[in-house]
């Protein structure tokens, strides 16, 4: 391919017994989108790694624009004209745009920093990819979408021809989405190359040409976006036909379980203004709202880590105590948005993660005594029900893959103790925060049907998730959280993708009647 910017050839990079890549062979060609898919541990994050000279591989070269890429140097592969913006922003909320653009871009010797030429380059920059964003504007005052405008530019100021994109939409709202799609045609129209990674399949078939697909470090498909499905999607990534959940009303909703009556919480990290939400048994409430509006506030109240300083929550009718281990005993189960900082203790086998919640209840405990016995025969449960692999109960939890280590958490949450072959404990309330961020798409689809599993046999969940698709699929109720306000719920039925995100950003939302979407 003459018009080919990239090259990778035979790529491969083992972790002692772990092959991360295999072989991989890739093109790109110019003003291309090529999409990377793949499961949890495929190698994606390898390959790129690779590629932007963090890692050096065992076997296989790259090629940038016709030249060999040194391998294991980022500076290389910036100078070659490869840019990266992560998931995760690296800006300075202090510092100013222009000051976040430059940072890295000077060498340290300069006496001054030549700030009139800077800038001048980068308004050339944002006028010729659209992407218009104030120089002068602290970085801790825009909009989310605004901060990845700024990631966009540093890497455009650069030089960058090629870019790669790590799950570039996770934290937009739909507006914002929409606004980076236009910009990505804008780019490709001027002849740079894109690398997409997203786990959202829509919007890869939306906006890629071409799709290549890793599975278990090999590269197992590529095709033309143009006439696949996602269904193709995901079984290439899977290596089996998966059925994802699809919306299903719930069937009886029943008395109220949960209520917050004008809750506002401590300023912290994030907090709740004025609050008031009715959760119900048999009914899936589901929270959409860009990351930091609050939804870690919400998620620490109903857990017990976190007191109200105004208002009221009561649970089952009586307040809600701020004691974590007597919620458990009162039937709150919790899935908590970082399973690795929060969920699970890494280092600690996962026999006792499967019961650390309820360490001190009868079932494991007697007097200061561990029954390890009852521990170990209910973790083994939890394993086998909710089919937790690659490590046993006696192996530490931090040797789970992400998905497998949702499900542990999943299966310690929903599996009670007491639980028999006839004779089931649906827990009363499930809090559920981000119970599928980062998950491959087989985990998703089991998560999503287990959480509606529970709320078919009668518990309230609270769902708090970025993913709208998920918010949609799930939730019977809708409340959108903005800076802490939280709208009033609607059927889900009544919201559209544009109504949800102008209400994610704040904006008063136009909702479609109920009785129209009955009609």
């Amino acid at each position: 391919m003459t018009n080919t910017v990239l090259q990778l050839t035979s790529i491969t990079k083992r972790f002692g017994s772990l092959v991360a890549n295999d072989g991989i062979s890739l093109q790109l060609a110019r003003g291309e989108v090529l999409a990377l898919l793949g499961e949890n541990g495929a190698g994606k994050s390898t390959l790129v790694s690779i590629l932007f000279g963090h890692y050096v591989a065992d076997a296989g070269q790259i090629s940038a624009f016709g030249q060999p890429l040194a391998p294991g140097d980022p500076k290389a592969a910036l100078a070659a004209g490869i840019g990266m913006v992560h998931q995760h922003f690296t800006l300075a909320d202090n510092l100013t745009v222009l000051d976040n653009v430059m940072m890295g871009s000077e060498p340290l010797w300069l006496a001054f920093t030549r700030r009139r030429a800077a800038r001048h380059k980068l308004d050339e920059v944002a006028r010729q990819f659209g992407l218009a964003v104030d120089a002068d504007a602290r970085v801790g005052s825009l909009s989310v979408g605004e901060r990845q405008r700024v990631e966009i530019l540093k890497a455009l100021y650069r030089g960058a021809r090629i870019l790669i994109l790590d799950e570039p939409t996770a934290v937009l709202t739909p507006q914002e989405s929409e606004a980076l799609f236009l910009v990505l045609a804008q780019m490709v129209a001027k002849g740079l190359s894109i690398i997409f990674i997203s786990h959202k399949l829509p919007e890869v078939l939306r906006v890629s040409h071409r799709i290549a697909v890793l599975r278990a470090g090999k590269l197992v498909a590529q095709a033309d976006a143009r006439g696949t499905t996602q269904a193709q999607l995901a079984q290439w990534m899977v290596g089996h036909a998966i059925d994802l959940p699809q919306r299903r009303p719930t069937r009886h909703v029943g008395p109220t379980v949960c209520e917050l009556r004008g809750v506002s919480t401590a300023p912290a990290r994030e907090r709740l203004l004025d609050a008031s939400l009715t959760l119900r048994g048999g009914e899936i409430m589901a929270i959409a709202g860009v990351s930091g509006n609050g939804q870690v506030a919400l998620a620490e109240l109903l857990s017990g880590t976190r007191n109200a300083i105004v208002g009221e929550v009561l649970f089952l009718g009586r307040p809600l105590a701020a004691a974590p281990a007597q919620l458990v005993a009162l039937g709150v189960a919790r899935i908590p948005e970082d399973r690795h900082a929060v969920g699970v203790v890494g280092d600690l086998p996962v026999w006792e993660n499967a019961v650390s919640e309820r360490l001190r209840s009868a079932a494991f405990s007697r007097g200061f005594w561990v029954r390890r016995g009852a521990a170990r025969a209910h973790a083994q449960r939890i394993l086998q029900a909710f089919d937790v692999r690659g490590a046993g109960a006696a192996a530490p939890a931090r040797a789970l893959s992400g998905g497998n280590m949702q499900k542990l958490i999943l299966g310690r949450a929903l599996l009670h103790p007491d639980t028999t072959p006839t004779h089931t404990v649906t827990p009363k309330l499930i809090v559920a925060h981000q119970p599928t961020w980062g998950l491959d798409i087989g985990a998703v689809a089991y998560v999503q049907e287990q959480l509606i599993a529970a709320r078919d046999a009668g518990a309230a969940v609270l769902l708090i998730s970025d993913d709208l698709d998920e918010v949609l699929t799930l939730g019977d109720q809708v409340a959108v959280i903005h800076a802490g306000h939280l709208s009033p719920p609607q059927p889900a039925q009544a919201w559209t993708r544009e109504a949800i995100g102008l209400a994610m950003a704040g904006a008063p939302a136009t909702l479609t009647p109920a009785v129209e979407v009955a009609a």
